[in-house]
């Protein structure tokens, strides 16, 4: 009589091992996407984040400084940056001129090209109408403050 018994646990032990072994293989495929998946991830985030500061540091590097035309003369004080467009407060108006316009000089931004004024004034009242809200002062006298 053959005992049939360890060859059936051997058919066995080879079946798990194949199967182990293509376990293996998929777990280690997985593993590893997942770290190149994470490093191309957090590369790309960190790359953004860059941008960002280098772009909030241009913004920054325009503000609080004179605003000159071509001519040399003084047009105002630029005060925000709103998204493309630089405000300029010159006297009681605000102006808004785009950043593509924009050059920086040593201490001052010069407005490059033909300034149409008519225009600039517009955007500048645009933005002080959406940013600037102003006071009433005429409430806090009803109220005896």
């Amino acid at each position: 009589m053959v005992d049939i018994a360890p060859k059936i646990y051997n058919r066995i032990v080879d079946n798990v091992a194949v199967d182990l072994t293509i376990f293996t293989g998929i777990l280690f495929t997985i593993i590893m996407l997942e770290i190149i998946g994470g490093i191309f991830f957090f590369n790309s985030k960190k790359q953004k984040k860059e941008n960002e500061i280098k772009k909030e540091f241009k913004r920054n590097s325009l503000l609080c400084r004179f605003v000159i035309d071509g001519s040399g003369n003084k047009i105002g004080e630029s005060i925000a940056v709103d998204d493309d467009v630089v405000i300029v407060k010159s006297g009681s108006k605000y102006l808004g001129f785009p950043i593509k316009h924009i050059e920086e000089e040593e201490k001052t931004l010069l407005v490059k090209g033909l300034v149409d004024f008519g225009k600039a004034e517009e955007m500048g009242e645009n933005w002080r109408r959406e940013s600037i809200h102003e006071i009433d002062q005429t409430e806090g006298k009803k109220d005896g403050f």
